[in-house]
């Protein structure tokens, strides 16, 4: 990924993980707390634990 690509996925990576149900984020099929987001034009799915306050990254698609 370019530095500056890097540089504001970053950002962007640290908006949603103040507000991982919100700033654009979907949910995937029926299920709230596994979320997919599209942060500086890259595609992120990640899956939310509310119980450990963790948010696990568990897809990035950078084409």
């Amino acid at each position: 990924m370019p530095q500056a690509l890097r540089v504001s996925f970053d950002a962007g990576m640290r908006r949603l993980t103040s507000d991982p149900y919100g700033h654009g984020s979907t949910p995937v099929k029926d299920d709230a707390d596994r979320r997919e987001a599209t942060v500086s034009g890259v595609v992120v799915r990640y899956y939310i634990s509310a119980a450990v306050l963790t948010v696990t990254v568990v897809r990035i698609v950078y084409v």
